[in-house]
């Protein structure tokens, strides 16, 4: 896919939701994968020429892991102009060490959400990117049916009151193949994941479930997420 492609899938979906107004400050949250990554270069490009005028930061939460090699990011935000900062943590010695969690994703998470929109604040942001594609929504949506026992996928657009910071996303249009594909076309720095359960993870497990239904049923995903979008979920209401 190429940046023309990405940029309109990812507009109609800030339009559509009304996503960005007139001086806004937003971060994204920069983890090193190949969403996030699509995210920053197709948002900077778009701030070049959107109507409503915006700025935009990248914020790396490191884990604390002490093998992530960030250089490469570092010189993407160069090139693209955007201000980069790395929140350094000692999550994942909390996680994997301390708590030793069976279930580590659902406490990381949680951390990691809390460094990332404390550096947000700091920073003045007063809104979040995040790089949730159409996969992220309907695979959310099956692991509340799978484990919750409920009908719950997340919102195009998230107001976060206590810390009165509001989150996005730009990118539940545009689909996970389209990503891999605009990842190797312009060579973006994908850093490999130091988490030690990546990709032993429910979501893997419903993704790849996901896929094969998918295979055998083709086109199930579209309808899935156009289910999502006439379904009456909350958020999901097309903004007037």
């Amino acid at each position: 896919m190429k940046i023309k492609q990405m940029t309109s899938l990812i507009r109609r979906a800030i339009e559509d939701y009304n996503m960005i107004q007139e001086g806004d400050n937003i971060a994204i949250g920069i983890s090193g994968g190949k969403d996030s990554l699509t995210l920053l270069y197709a948002l900077s490009s778009l701030q070049a020429y959107y109507p409503e005028k915006f700025k935009l930061y990248a914020v790396t939460v490191d884990l604390g892991f002490g093998n992530l090699n960030l250089n490469e990011i570092r010189q993407l935000c160069q090139k693209l102009n955007v201000e980069y900062h790395v929140v350094e943590t000692d999550i994942g010695k909390i996680v994997f060490e301390d708590r030793k969690e069976s279930n580590p994703c659902s406490l990381c998470a949680k951390l990691r959400k809390g460094a990332l929109n404390q550096a947000m604040k700091e920073l003045g942001c007063n809104k979040i990117a995040y790089a949730h594609h159409r996969d992220d929504v309907i695979s959310t949506m099956f692991l509340s049916m799978l484990y919750e026992g409920r009908m719950h996928t997340f919102q195009p657009v998230t107001y976060l009151e206590r810390m009165d910071l509001t989150v996005i996303r730009p990118m539940i249009y545009v689909k996970e193949a389209d990503v891999k594909g605009f990842v190797n076309k312009y060579e973006l720095p994908v850093v490999k994941s130091p988490c030690p359960a990546d990709k032993h993870t429910k979501r893997e497990y419903v993704n790849q479930l996901l896929q094969q239904i998918n295979r055998e049923n083709p086109g199930v995903k579209d309808r899935i997420f156009a289910a999502i979008r006439t379904g009456g979920f909350e958020g999901w209401g097309r903004w007037e």
